[in-house]
């Protein structure tokens, strides 16, 4: 009788931590789904700030280095698309990849910390390493990333003439607006391909402007781009 009773205790105590294991398993499977549903990056450009967001909830802060007026930091929402390991130079420890469409961006380590809170990239996002390293363990592929910053550029390259090879923010504007009064059918990409070209060029003839095919300061301002 005893053994039997022991037998029963046994298989009592088994279930209990089984049913245990199984509510513990589905807590932290809903906790860490929630997260990273909720996780994603902003970075401002007015700052030089990345801050890691869950929900409105900003969990964590690091400085960065950003673009200059000539290589500016893209604007918009991306996603992470790729992370790898010690590309090294430059790049340092970690390389966090986004789908900017019209060039190759990231967030990235430095061999040059003491250049970070500054405005000296090629358009990439730098962050001291110990810091990409950690952000670089947490956010997953697939997770947004909204870059605030000037759609316009600064400095010198406010406005800055665009033409047919022109990739960036401003390209994107001048697509959106010539989608608007649909002159232009393809994608908001800014990316000044013969199509955009060929847009600018019926716009321009449309205003009894020469027919260059770029956009300037007079474009911009007949667009309703810049006052």
């Amino acid at each position: 009788m005893t053994v039997v009773v022991e037998g029963k205790r046994l298989k009592v105590l088994f279930k209990s931590i089984m049913l245990l294991t199984v509510f513990f398993f589905f807590q932290n499977t809903s906790i860490y789904g929630k997260s990273q549903n909720d996780i994603y990056i902003k970075i401002s450009l007015w700052s030089n700030k990345l801050i890691v967001m869950e929900g409105n909830k900003e969990i964590k802060q690091y400085p960065i280095a950003s673009g200059n007026d000539k290589t500016p930091t893209p604007i918009g929402t991306f996603k992470v698309v790729e992370k790898s390991k010690d590309w090294g130079g430059g790049f340092g420890t970690r390389w966090l990849g986004l789908n900017v469409p019209w060039g190759d961006y990231g967030i990235h380590g430095t061999n040059k910390p003491t250049l970070i809170g500054k405005n000296v990239s090629s358009g990439c996002i730098r962050m001291h390493n110990n810091h990409v390293e950690d952000l670089y363990n947490f956010i997953a592929v697939g997770t947004k990333v909204v870059i605030e910053g000037s759609l316009t550029g600064s400095g010198e390259r406010e406005y800055s003439s665009i033409a047919f090879g022109s990739k960036g923010n401003l390209v994107q504007l001048v697509q959106n607006r010539l989608k608007a009064m649909e002159l232009y059918h393809g994608p908001i990409d800014g990316i000044f391909d013969h199509g955009t070209e060929r847009a600018v060029k019926k716009f321009q003839k449309i205003n009894g402007l020469p027919v260059t095919g770029g956009v300037s300061k007079r474009e911009y301002r007949l667009m309703g781009l810049m006052e």
